[in-house]
């Protein structure tokens, strides 16, 4: 039993890890577009970054399956709507190849831990 709560932790350490690095990612390389895009698709891409990892948190903080649910796939939503965003970057020319399929490794792989705890509740 212990090694199963350990293992959970660390599991939910390291999503927390790959989320907080996704947020300063998009951060970061947001800080390049065109400042015309300051209260456009810069705020829109950095608040959705954030919606991933604060309803993720805010999930486990209520303690309630059907809540921690919803919280989740908000989540999963918000990580959703990132991805296309980074697309629409790159297609825009915001950003270069590399800093997109980063962002998509990111993305793919949040997402797939997302997913699992997802299908587990």
């Amino acid at each position: 039993m212990i090694l199963l709560i350990m293992a959970q932790s660390q599991f939910h350490d390291e999503l927390k890890k790959l989320m907080d690095d996704f947020v300063h990612f998009v951060y970061n390389i947001t800080a390049d577009f065109p400042k015309d895009e300051q209260f456009g698709l810069i705020s829109q891409i950095r608040r959705s970054a954030l919606s991933v990892i604060l309803n993720y948190i805010e999930g486990y903080a209520r303690f309630r399956k059907n809540v921690l649910k919803n919280f989740l796939e908000i989540s999963y939503g918000s990580l959703k709507e990132t991805k296309y965003l980074l697309y629409f970057s790159y297609k825009r020319k915001y950003i270069n190849e590399e800093k997109f399929k980063k962002g998509m490794v990111y993305s793919d792989r949040i997402g797939k831990m997302l997913w699992g705890i997802l299908e587990k509740l």
